[in-house]
Order: C-alpha cells, then sequence, then structure tokens
C-alpha cells in the first residue's frame, strides 16, 4: 500500500514537516555507497622500536570499493615485500617489523596511502626511532690534580639515547655524591664544584645515564680527583661557567608556548656563590615558577606568551657578582584555526574549502589532492594558499584533499573527502519497525536516510496520503519523526517517504501508546519517634501490556535499597510497603518508591522524620566574670524536629557536695545564654540539659571550673527555738546553714540572750555547733535570744530577735 502510493504520488507538496536533508556536512556515507577512502587508524607521529620485541606500523581504512595501501619511507616508495622480517595481511596497512638481526635499517620518516577508483587517502608522518643500545666508550681517564679552591668540572658525556635521561652521580658503592650550592649536577650530566676541598679527593667519581625508555642504566669509567693543600688562600669574585664566558653576558632561548622552560647559570668562586633569579622588565608567574638544583635552575611550568622576556641571573659572594641575561622566545607548532570539511555533494554542486593555521614561526600552507600536490596548472578549479574552490562538480571531482600547516615545531595534517554522488534515497532503518511509548510522552519514529542530491522526506499516519502537520510534529533533520505530548489515538500505523531527482523510497512504522505508570506513597510525611516503627506504602498502576516488565523498588536519598531483609531484619521491603522498626535517627531521610515498565517509570516519596530528644548542648563558654555572677553560653545541639522548650543549667561543686548536680536556673528553649547568680566561697562547673516534647537530652559536657571568692556570711540561721528538758536550764536551738550559704571558711554562730524586760546586757557565746545550752536561768522565764553567722570575713546581717522560755518544774 505505501509503495503503491509512493508511485502513484507525482509531485511532492511543500509543507512544514517536509525537509530537505543536507548532505554537504561531513557525514558516515554506508558502506555499501562507492566512497572514498578514510583513514581510520594510524600510529602516533613518533614512535620507537622496542630491543626485544616486534613492532607494529598501524594503518587502516575504509572505503569502497575496499582501498589498496601503500607506503613511503623518508619520502620514497617503501616495499613491504622487499624484506623477509616485514609481515603484512590482507585488506590491511598495517604491517609487522620481526625483531630478528640488525634493524637500524628500518629506521625513518613512514607515511601510509590508501587508494581505490575515487581517490587517496594519506596518514599523517610516522616516525619510527630504532635506537642502538647506549654506550659509554671504553677509556682511559687519566686521575685531575687540582688545589683547594680551585673549580672543577668532571665531564659526563652521556651516550645518545631515547628521552628522557636520567644522570646519576654515584660513587663505586653506589652512594650518591652530596650535592650543595657547592657541588652540583648540570642540566647537560657534568658534576661542578664551584671550588674543591680536600675533602671531594676520591677516585671513584662514577657518572651513570639512565634511559627508562630503553629500561638501561650505562655506567661511565670512573674518574679520580685528587685535591692538595694550596699554599694562598684562593678567594675571588664568581664567575660564571654555564653558560660559559664564550656565550657572551646574554644569550638567546626559544621554549614552546605550552612547554616547560628551564634556564640554567652555575658558578665558580670562593667563596661559594649564591645564584637569584629576576625577570627584568616583569613579574614571574608565582604559581608556576620555582627553581631548584639549590637556586641554580629556573623552571618556568605550561608557559604561556606572557612568559617572553629578559630573565638574570646573579651569582654573588663578598668578591663580587657574575649576571647572565636570557632573552626567551615562546613559539608555538601550527595549530588549526579552520580545517578543511568534506562531504557528500551532489552533481553541479559548488565546494569551498577553508585551511587556516596559527604558530610561531607562521606555518606555510600546502595543499594537496589524493596525496600529492596540487598543479595548479592543469587544476581546474581556483586555489590559494587558505581556499580551494570548485564550481559545477561533477562525479570525477571525487577526492581526498590534504592541507598540511608546517613551521619548525611540526607539521599538521587535515583530510576533506569531497564525495560527488547520484544516488536515490537509501532509507537505512528497516521496514516495519514497532514502536511503543507511553501517553504524554515524546515518540520517536526513526527514517535513516542516504541520497544525492538530498531527499525530501514526509511522513503520514495511516490510510492518509496528507502530511503529517500539526504543532505536535517534528522532523528531525536525520528523517526521525518526533511525536510531543502523546495521546492514545496516536497509535497506528506511520510511513516515510523520501525523493529526490534520481527516485524515490519508503518504509512504514508502527507506534502503540500505552497507558502512564502512576504511583502513590503512604503516608506522605510520617514523624516518628525514635524506637519506634514506621510502614510505608506504594500503590501503582500501570498498563496491562506493560505487565511483563514491571518492577517496584525503593529507594533511601537517591540510593536504591536491597530487596532482601537488612540490618538483621529490622528494614523489610515486601514488593510494595517498606517497614522500618525500632527507627534510629539514621533512617531519616526521603524513601522514593520506584514503579517502572519497559517503556517508563514513575516515583512517589515520602519524607521520614525521626522524632527524639535534643542532642547535648555543646561549647560551652563562661565570660563576664563577676565575684556573685558570671555569664554561660553554649551552642544547641540538633532538636531532631521536636523544638526545645527549655534549657535546664546545672552545677556541681567540689568542697562540699563534689559529683553531685543540681538545678541552678532555667531558661526557655531559644536561649543559648544564661546570666548565673552564684554564691561566695564555691568552686563551680556547669552543664546544660535541653528539653523538648519527647524528653531530656544527655547532659553536655561540663564547663570549666569557675571558682567565687569568700565574703561574709548573707544571712542567719533560721528556726530558733528553746528547749528545756530540766528545770533552771535552756537549750538553744536552730538551722544550720548549708553548705552553700556559709560564704567563707570559719563558720561559727554568735548567740546573744537576756531576760525579757530587764535590759541587762546582752550574754553572749560563740559556738560551731547548732546548739547552745544555758544553765541556772530563773524557772520558767522568758528570754530574748540573737543568733549570727559568722566566718573569717566577718558577720552576717543583724539578727532578729526570738523570744524563748527556760525551763520549768
Amino acid at each position: 500500500r505505501v509503495m503503491e502510493m509512493l508511485l502513484s504520488t507525482k509531485g511532492i507538496t511543500t509543507c512544514l514537516f517536509f525537509s530537505v536533508l543536507s548532505l554537504a556536512a561531513a557525514i558516515e556515507i554506508p558502506l555499501s555507497v562507492s566512497q572514498l577512502p578514510t583513514i581510520t587508524e594510524q600510529s602516533h607521529t613518533q614512535v620507537a622500536y622496542p630491543f626485544d620485541e616486534d613492532f607494529t606500523l598501524r594503518c587502516e581504512a575504509r572505503g569502497n570499493p575496499q582501498p589498496t595501501f601503500n607506503w613511503t619511507k623518508d619520502g620514497k616508495p617503501f616495499d613491504l615485500l622487499s624484506d623477509r622480517r616485514v609481515v603484512t595481511s590482507n585488506n590491511s596497512g598495517t604491517f609487522v617489523i620481526q625483531n630478528r638481526g640488525i634493524i637500524s635499517s628500518f629506521q625513518g620518516k613512514y607515511r601510509c596511502f590508501a587508494s581505490n577508483v575515487l581517490g587517496t587517502a594519506m596518514s599523517e608522518e610516522i616516525e619510527l626511532i630504532v635506537p642502538s643500545v647506549p654506550k659509554f666508550p671504553k677509556e682511559k681517564i687519566e686521575p685531575l690534580h687540582v688545589e683547594h679552591g680551585d673549580s672543577v668540572i668532571l665531564q659526563c658525556n652521556p651516550p645518545k639515547g631515547i628521552p628522557p635521561l636520567h644522570i646519576y652521580w654515584m660513587n663505586i658503592d653506589l652512594q650518591h655524591i652530596p650535592q650543595d650550592e657547592r657541588v652540583s649536577v648540570s642540566m647537560q650530566g657534568d658534576l661542578y664544584f664551584a671550588n674543591v676541598e680536600e675533602s671531594d679527593s676520591r677516585s671513584d667519581y662514577c657518572c651513570f645515564a639512565a634511559f627508562p625508555m630503553l629500561r638501561t642504566i650505562v655506567q661511565k669509567m670512573p674518574m679520580t680527583l685528587k685535591v692538595s693543600r694550596s699554599n694562598f688562600i684562593k678567594e675571588r669574585k664568581p664567575k660564571l661557567l654555564i653558560p660559559p664566558e664564550s656565550a657572551g653576558s646574554s644569550s638567546s632561548v626559544t621554549v614552546i608556548k605550552g612547554g616547560v622552560l628551564l634556564l640554567e647559570c652555575i658558578a665558580e668562586g670562593l667563596p661559594t656563590p649564591h645564584l637569584s633569579w629576576v625577570k627584568v622588565m616583569g613579574n614571574m608567574p608565582k604559581d608556576r615558577a620555582k627553581t631548584d638544583n639549590f637556586e641554580k635552575r629556573l623552571k618556568i611550568e605550561e608557559v604561556t606568551a606572557a612568559d617572553e622576556g629578559l630573565y638574570q641571573c646573579t651569582a654573588s659572594n663578598p668578591m663580587g657578582r657574575a649576571r647572565h641575561e636570557f632573552h626567551v622566545h615562546v613559539e608555538e607548532p601550527p595549530q588549526w584555526l579552520k580545517k578543511p570539511e568534506g562531504g557528500v555533494y551532489s552533481v553541479g554542486a559548488n565546494l569551498v574549502l577553508l585551511c587556516e593555521a596559527i604558530g610561531n614561526p607562521e606555518p606555510s600552507i600546502r595543499w594537496k589532492l589524493n596525496g600529492m600536490p596540487i598543479d595548479s596548472r592543469t587544476f581546474r578549479g581556483r586555489i590559494s594558499t587558505r581556499e580551494i574552490s570548485l564550481t559545477n562538480l561533477q562525479l570525477q571531482d571525487s577526492a581526498v584533499f590534504q592541507c598540511e600547516a608546517t613551521n619548525k615545531h611540526g607539521t599538521i595534517l587535515a583530510s576533506a573527502n569531497v564525495d560527488v554522488l547520484n544516488i536515490a534515497p537509501l532509507i537505512l532503518t528497516s521496514d516495519g519497525e514497532n514502536y511503543a511509548t507511553v501517553v504524554g510522552y515524546s515518540a520517536f519514529l526513526h527514517c535513516d536516510i542516504f541520497a544525492s542530491p538530498a531527499a525530501d522526506v514526509r511522513w503520514t499516519k495511516d490510510d492518509s496520503v496528507e502530511p503529517l502537520s500539526t504543532f505536535r510534529y517534528e522532523l528531525n533533520k536525520n528523517g526521525t519523526l518526533e511525536i510531543k505530548h502523546t495521546k492514545k489515538e496516536d497509535s497506528g500505523s506511520y510511513a516515510c517517504w523520501a525523493a529526490n531527482s534520481v527516485g524515490k523510497g519508503a518504509i512504514t512504522a508502527n507506534l502503540d501508546i500505552r497507558d502512564a505508570t502512576k504511583v502513590v506513597v503512604t503516608p506522605k510525611s510520617p514523624r516518628v519517634l525514635k524506637a519506634h516503627s514506621v510502614l510505608l506504602r506504594c500503590q501503582a498502576e500501570h498498563d496491562p501490556h506493560l505487565e511483563r516488565g514491571f518492577q517496584l523498588s525503593w529507594r533511601k536519598d537517591g540510593e536504591e535499597l536491597p530487596t532482601n531483609a537488612t540490618e538483621g531484619g529490622r528494614i523489610i521491603l515486601d514488593r510494595d510497603t517498606l517497614f522500618i522498626s525500632s527507627v534510629v535517627l539514621e533512617d531519616e531521610g526521603v524513601y522514593t518508591c520506584v514503579a517502572s515498565t519497559s517503556l517508563d517509570s514513575a516515583t512517589a516519596e515520602s519524607q521520614l522524620i525521626v522524632l527524639d530528644v535534643p542532642d547535648p548542648p555543646e561549647d560551652l563558654q563562661l565570660s563576664e566574670n563577676q565575684n556573685r555572677s558570671v555569664r554561660l553560653s553554649w551552642r544547641a545541639g540538633s532538636s531532631h524536629n521536636s523544638p526545645v522548650n527549655e534549657s535546664i543549667v546545672e552545677f556541681e561543686e567540689n568542697r562540699w557536695e563534689p559529683g553531685r548536680w543540681q538545678e541552678l536556673t532555667r531558661v526557655p528553649g531559644n536561649a543559648t545564654t544564661a546570666l548565673l547568680a552564684l554564691a561566695p566561697y564555691v568552686n563551680y562547673q556547669f552543664r546544660v540539659v535541653s528539653v523538648n516534647a519527647v524528653g531530656r537530652s544527655q547532659p553536655s559536657r561540663p564547663s570549666l571550673r569557675y571558682g567565687t571568692p569568700p565574703a561574709a556570711p548573707d544571712k542567719n540561721p533560721e528556726n530558733i527555738r528553746v528547749e528545756a528538758s530540766e528545770p533552771n536550764e535552756m537549750v538553744m536551738k536552730w538551722e544550720p546553714l548549708k553548705p552553700l550559704e556559709r560564704n567563707g571558711p570559719g563558720l561559727e554562730y554568735r548567740v546573744s540572750w537576756r531576760q525579757q524586760g530587764l535590759h541587762t546586757d546582752w550574754s553572749e557565746e560563740t559556738v560551731k555547733k547548732h546548739s547552745l545550752t544555758v544553765r541556772n536561768t530563773p524557772t520558767f522565764v522568758p528570754y530574748e535570744i540573737k543568733v549570727q553567722a559568722v566566718n573569717h570575713l566577718g558577720a552576717g546581717p543583724e539578727p532578729n530577735v526570738t523570744v524563748g522560755y527556760s525551763g520549768e518544774d
């Protein structure tokens, strides 16, 4: 039916959801379509041959027809079959060099070419380094005789090898030669003595050269240095050994942008010179510049253009100084500003390829066609340094264009495949695909098309020939139809139609719209006391057609909970329920039920809030210290979802009742400070307890001790009374002061008495206990009695008078 409709369509009506799919941009051409070769894999641009292994140079390409491969070495054809040690593979440019015999002849610069009848692709140049085994020459090194204070250079002259190179100076027992401001190793590997001492004499100065890439360490023949005593002190001002005097007072250094700048100054002199560095007319980059080798080397990492300029090293000692200036120039290898971009073009189209690169020095640009330099005399297009243009492209114009940008720091290569094709729409998506989604989601029906010229594409539904054209339908550039906010009535059969001037094509697709999954969790926000239990229930609805893949799962704070019982059965998941017994504070969080099908998923959340007594207050601090008061401050602990109603301040003192905590005051729950009234002569410490609706917190950690100075008593004894068990006797008793009422040391009671109504002088006696017996009193006579508290600092307030009777018969 679709094909009948397609064949009966005499023209294509333009509407919102018709689309011309442009193929000019670089796209993946189906391998069934004739196409130019493209290099898909190659070895790194610089590689080293391992000593003990075979080596592979890689070059792979795709194309139709299947490409054939050939190589050049140092710009000349390289026959892979000319050496039996070279092993090739069918339909591949990759070859293996077997590690047999002398292989140094394989060192050179290689390039791979992949060709078919349409054109030739070219790899980047690959430099193959075949290292020889580094060796120091066997030589006899004469002993070096010098005097105390002379400068000395012991030369290493390491053999050549693949970097990096590490130089070590050691003795024959493999102990490192100590280095300091006086003795150091240069970047070239030589050992420098700013001035020698007699202790430098030894016969086993050995230079070791390590080549990590070659897994090799080689040793130079030991050198002998004999230092004899000098008849005079050879004090002298510094002289630079690196850079040498022959370099003059300044030199030029070039560094690659992004690389590491290394500047070195080594000086001789006596006393030993000290090195320092400055950037003239500028500042060092603090985060990237550092010195090492005892200030003899300046290192700047990740060099930028701003690091260009004049740098100066100064060697100084009390005898004078020496300087050298380095003119640093920052250069960079070529980098692309704009690379040529190939693509698929139809017959008659126009082509413009751009190639722009930057670098320092400015790169030169060179164009190639199918791996060969372009001859402007025979090339039918227009060619300039940065642009190639062709008009009215024809099938025979298919080619691989290469652009190389080169300066002294390197070469970069960019290739552009220009495929000129004349092909009817080739629909790459299978016919009769089945799609499904749920109500409200978007549906994507695919129709991947390759065509040249570009194809016009439209979609229809069921038996309609009218293209889909409402706001809910969107045709993407790749031919895919997106149906937004799907409804049940979107179910049905769809057809994708594609046509260009060469031909037509069509496929069908089926779409099913299912009900969306829904889920609810109850309770929504449970508030649970610690140690109690909670049950969460998940109620989900889903389309019956999606039962097969339906699943329920639970998450806590985004992390999935295992379906089996956890924590010894305290947390139990049973499909649609989640049960937590003996709830702890760590159980608090957001619990999510996830209901998922093969097409969609839905979630619902429950915020579990755990209630508990507050955490104890923290960080108790004392301030505003006075004789009778102090301010206590603290930081409230977590209230655990139940506001703090009040805070209780308790105290303990270590003189009368050590270890016993007593309540001192209470403050509102929002307060975190209290001014505490204190008694004299008490060594306090304090703690705070917070209270909420659930209960009391644990006490805080105690504060520091706070002692109040002694004072005279503030009060006198109470409940003064007279007891008489015998005639002519009077026993006076009273309630003693409590320990915290004593106010100071040496508490005693001053007791005064006289017969009422006689206005005689008071009798007085001071006692330590809380009773006093007076004898020889008249029988049953009223007495006025006073009891006053006194201590070493004074007496309490004037006491009240109490009347009591002496004993009776």
